[in-house]
């Protein structure tokens, strides 16, 4: 069954978070049902439609920054009361707009996350969990990682209610009381959950920052995958879910909200997986999504809302009539009122323009007159996508973005976005004196509030980017922000490596405590969260996302052990790791244990990637030449297969090779750090050696680079 939605927008907030928009449920069967929203000013707002405008309910005076909101009630009866989360305190609302609740959790840290079930409470910080049961204290728990999102199930099965906790570690948390029960895997950092079923049950939907759907069955002691979504066509990450029958099947269909603005509706067939039904793309992330009827009577309707605070509803509704060329459209009185309404709301807003711009002149011109700098937010994530091995930087902002200035103090390459419809401009910097490698320029588009660049960093080299934001405001104004490159950025965690991998071991004993060995690993590696372990011994497992291979970080107080197939990832842990212990003036000593078989294991995995990056340059370099042949000899018909597929592929050949810079040159230095570091461990210098071994690389064979390596 095909899903047809059209796109009404009802109003406009403050900037949101993640989760901060409910429906209130209806009091009729089909009857329309109010809309809560809460922003970033602290106002709470309520409202509903009343003859296709927004007629508030409440509205609350301003306060802190909103984080968070959910609906509770009495088990049993409507789910009608709201509840906001904003720093540690949380706060209840009648659905008339009475506040009946202000209870201060007195933590340490703002509250991100929360949950309402009867007389129970659920919030979470960055890494606390906490249970209040009538505003008395029940439980605690601390977290290995950040918690992100956190919600509670309740069914005949299940003898209690069980906090299920996203953590940023790849891991859903599943509690007992103030215990763990268990915790399971999942494909990447879950960053929201929904009950699949609202009424209850066991079944707990989760999404991940980089984009991937999942369902788990929940068990007392163990839990079952039931079905997970991979993210082929790289679309953003998952902000927000729901569920709800928008396509009238009389199954509930998950509704999906995500951090590039694409809305999706995926429905089941006889099979228990999920077919992707419907998809919208709006210019912003959206950051709440919920199922319901609010527009109109029987429509339903997926309702959103965005990072800048648009509330907009994708409606079953039928829109408009198509027009036949010569027949007269005859518009009802409720349509021409909304286009009379319109325009005159369009005029009015245009006089106020220009009053606000012939005041700004005026006091722009004013000695007296103050200027102050305008505030403005920005939503920005700096993500190490697995597919392509490259950091994905999007940045977000309430206005109209101007420009963007990119510095970076290491060398990294700026990949393609096809989403991006800026214009980059380059400028010359120097990089020995002032260290400093990039220095790029977007200048974007008008009305472009949302900017998604790539770049792609090199292994071992490790210093700081940053983004210099210039909206369109007056008076002139920018924000910077900085992202760390780490010494191994391409590295991502994961949940098991393989143990029959040849590996070499670096190990470091000496006068340190945990919290400063873990400062070093977290300095190293991504994913590692900055609060020091409990206990008193902890292990990583990472893999490198561009080569595949696998690294192992053990260590408790005095002591450090790490496993790599790679034998430059021992070399480039070795030399930060020496270098942060001199910074404290900490004496280690450094042992290590090189296994000669993963200098041969690397190249093998280098192997595939080189051998199709040689075939592309080649290819791409044919082009030029086989064109000419064709456009001279007017056909393409006298020459071998093999060349009138590369002239039929060329254009898709083009696009691979300008989206992937330096590639090949970035699997050569990989391989020449593996020579240097290869001797280096056995005290020799081999740099002499490079040029030969480039010379092999020019007319590649894998036998004879691994006899190169073997020689002594």
């Amino acid at each position: 069954m095909e899903l047809h939605l059209h796109r009404l927008d009802y109003t406009q907030v403050g900037v949101t978070s993640q989760k901060t928009m409910r429906l209130l449920p209806a009091l009729g069967k089909k009857s329309t049902q109010k809309v809560a929203i809460a922003d970033h000013d602290g106002v709470v707002t309520c409202f509903g439609m009343k003859k296709g405008e927004a007629v508030p309910v409440f509205k609350t005076l301003p306060g802190a920054k909103v984080a968070r909101m959910d609906l509770g009630g009495a088990v049993g009866t409507p789910q009608e009361k709201i509840f906001v989360c904003s720093g540690s305190q949380v706060r209840g609302f009648t659905k008339k707009g009475k506040q009946f609740l202000t209870f201060e959790a007195n933590l340490t840290e703002s509250i991100n996350a929360l949950h309402v079930s009867g007389a129970d409470l659920f919030v979470c910080a960055s890494y606390i969990y906490n249970h209040y049961c009538d505003c008395k204290d029940q439980d605690y728990f601390l977290s290995g990682d950040k918690i992100n999102d956190i919600t509670c199930l309740s069914s005949e099965k299940l003898p209690h209610l069980i906090p299920v906790l996203a953590c940023q570690d790849r891991v859903l948390r599943v509690l007992q009381g103030s215990e763990l029960s268990y915790d399971i895997e999942v494909p990447g950092p879950p960053s929201v959950l929904e009950l699949f079923n609202k009424d209850g049950g066991e079944e707990v939907l989760y999404g991940t920052t980089d984009g991937k759907i999942g369902l788990v069955q929940i068990g007392d002691c163990d839990a079952a995958t039931k079905w997970e979504v991979g993210n082929e066509k790289r679309k953003g990450g998952i902000l927000c879910i729901d569920t709800y029958d928008i396509i009238g099947d009389g199954v509930n269909d998950i509704l999906v909200g995500r951090d590039d603005g694409t809305v999706e509706v995926y429905g089941f067939d006889s099979s228990s997986e999920p077919t992707l039904r419907f998809e919208h793309v709006l210019t912003e992330s959206v950051t709440s999504i919920q199922g319901g009827c609010v527009g109109k009577e029987s429509y339903d309707e997926v309702l959103t809302a965005t990072y800048t605070g648009w509330v907009t509803g994708l409606t079953s509704e039928p829109q408009r009539a198509e027009a036949v060329q010569g027949v007269e459209v005859r518009m009802s009185k409720e349509t021409q009122s909304k286009i009379e309404a319109l325009s005159a709301e369009l005029e009015q807003l245009q006089v106020k323009v220009l009053q606000g711009r012939e005041q700004y002149q005026q006091s722009s011109q004013s000695s007296t007159a103050v200027s102050a700098v305008p505030i403005f937010s920005i939503n920005d994530k700096f993500t190490l996508c697995q597919d392509d091995a490259s950091y994905s930087l999007t940045l977000e902002v309430p206005t109209a973005i101007d420009n963007l200035l990119l510095q970076s103090d290491v060398p990294i390459d700026l990949l393609d976005v096809d989403k991006n419809s800026a214009v980059v401009s380059f400028s010359e910097c120097d990089s020995q004196p002032n260290g400093n490698f990039l220095l790029a320029t977007y200048r974007c588009q008008a009305n472009t509030t949302r900017l998604e660049l790539k770049v792609r960093s090199i292994e071992g080299q490790y210093g700081t980017l940053q983004a210099y934001v210039t909206p369109r405001l007056q008076p002139k104004t920018c924000q910077v922000r900085q992202y760390q490159i780490k010494p191994l950025s391409l590295h991502q965690r994961t949940h098991s490596i393989d143990p029959d991998r040849p590996m070499n071991r670096l190990s470091l004993v000496g006068q340190f405590s945990f919290a400063e060995i873990h400062s070093w690993v977290v300095f190293c590696l991504p994913e590692v969260p900055e609060k020091t372990p409990a206990g008193e011994s902890v292990t990583f497992y990472f893999h490198n996302t561009f080569l595949g291979t696998q690294t192992e970080a053990t260590y408790c107080k005095g002591e450090g052990h790490f496993k790599s197939d790679n034998i430059s990832t021992i070399s480039i842990l070795r030399d930060v790791l020496s270098k942060e212990a001199t910074k404290k003036k900490i004496n280690l000593n450094i042992s290590y244990d090189i296994n000669d078989d993963s200098v041969s294991h690397t190249l093998r995995m280098i192997h595939p990637k080189l051998e199709y990056q040689l075939l592309l340059a080649k290819k791409v370099q044919l082009i030029d030449a086989l064109k000419e042949l064709q456009v001279h000899e007017g056909n393409a018909d006298f020459l071998i297969p093999e060349y009138r597929s590369i002239l039929d592929e060329s254009a898709n050949l083009l696009e691979e090779y300008k989206k992937q810079p330096a590639h090949l040159d970035r699997l050569y230095g990989m391989i020449t750090d593996l020579l240097i570091d290869k001797f280096k461990f056995k005290g020799k210098n081999v740099r002499t050696k490079v040029s030969s071994m480039l010379e092999i690389l020019d007319h590649y064979d894998l036998n004879s680079l691994l006899d190169f390596f073997s020689e002594p």
